[in-house]
């Protein structure tokens, strides 16, 4: 039996993870997984990258969720493969949904004199921009993009939760769910936390209780700036964040499925 950890803000590129989560899937000696899971999600990327390691595992051998303090929008997405999901009562997770950001600098720019000349191969090549506001038909071509996305992340959750597309739509405003909230509404089955995930996944396997659980770790910052960052990271914002922002290697370009409090 392994633990994988996602913890803090996924990023874009989670290719170590997926092929750790890859290489315990193709080990006969790993019978199981337990997905810890304490992530307010991030890219949407990222998310469906890991989404679907775990999907490719779930497919073989079982796989339980123990969710931390936040499970949501990402940090959900990458759950739901899983045949059983465990939260605390005051877990949040949820908050389905999707989100683009497009800043516009283009008034300060006016205001300090400031002229942005933009030569584009066709209408929508320049949207979003920083320096250009909006167009109406950018807007409309951005929400396409999220609005597809979307579709593709409750579909995610329909067939992991097997619940019916209409029923997860219902849900899925962007709110964050308690882990209470969500065990009523089927997004989760059973409160709890690593332990019972464990005791669960060893019945499931008919193992001992006391069977041990190997954790499988992504190497941490291969070269010296990353080192250097983490390092200055640690200091900034602390152990946790500092860990998550580099050894994730944290890029949040694009559109983003986090709860953002």
């Amino acid at each position: 039996m392994v633990r994988v950890r996602v913890t803090g803000v996924i990023g874009s590129d989670v290719s170590r993870q997926v092929a750790l989560i890859d290489k315990a899937a193709e080990n006969r000696a790993v019978r199981g997984m337990i997905l810890d899971v304490d992530s307010p999600g991030g890219a949407v990327s990222g998310g469906e990258a890991l989404h679907d390691a775990v999907a490719r595992f779930a497919a073989r051998k079982p796989v339980a969720v123990a969710m931390g303090g936040t499970a949501a929008s990402a940090g959900y997405m990458i759950s739901v493969p899983a045949q059983r999901l465990f939260a605390t009562r005051s877990t949040l997770t949820g908050s389905i949904g999707v989100i683009m950001e497009a800043p516009d600098v283009s008034s300060l720019l006016d205001k300090v004199g400031v002229k942005v000349d933009q030569l584009v191969s066709g209408p929508m090549k320049g949207q979003p921009s920083a320096v250009q506001p909006l167009s109406p038909e950018g807007r409309q071509m951005l929400q396409g993009l999220v609005a597809d996305l979307f579709d593709q992340f409750v579909t995610m959750v329909a067939q992991g939760r097997h619940m019916p597309v209409e029923r997860v739509r219902a849900l899925a405003d962007g709110r964050p769910y308690t882990g209470r909230q969500a065990l009523a509404l089927g997004l989760i089955d059973q409160i709890g936390g690593e332990r019972e995930a464990k005791a669960w996944l060893a019945s499931r396997l008919h193992l001992p209780p006391t069977v041990p659980v190997e954790e499988l770790k992504v190497a941490g910052p291969r070269d010296w700036r990353l080192r250097l960052m983490h390092g200055m990271l640690r200091v900034i914002l602390g152990d946790e964040w500092a860990g998550s922002v580099v050894s994730q290697g944290v890029a949040l370009d694009g559109a983003v499925a986090i709860w953002k409090p």
